[in-house]
């Protein structure tokens, strides 16, 4: 089974912003928001996409 066009994971300072997803990371500031979704990207074999100063996405394309 391959996984593409899928959003993996959401990284997020505002969890207000976010609908349901898989998987939400809550993150308490900016950095720690773009840290992890640094790692997850590396991890999941993914590409994050900055959507906003508060918001992103993981996605496999």
């Amino acid at each position: 089974m391959v996984i593409e066009k899928y959003i993996l994971a959401v990284v997020t300072t505002n969890p207000k912003k976010v609908p349901v997803a898989s998987a939400v990371f809550n993150c308490d500031s900016k950095e720690e928001m773009e840290h992890i979704a640094a790692n997850l990207e590396a991890i999941l074999d993914g590409i994050a996409h900055g959507l906003s100063d508060e918001l992103y996405v993981i996605v496999k394309h």
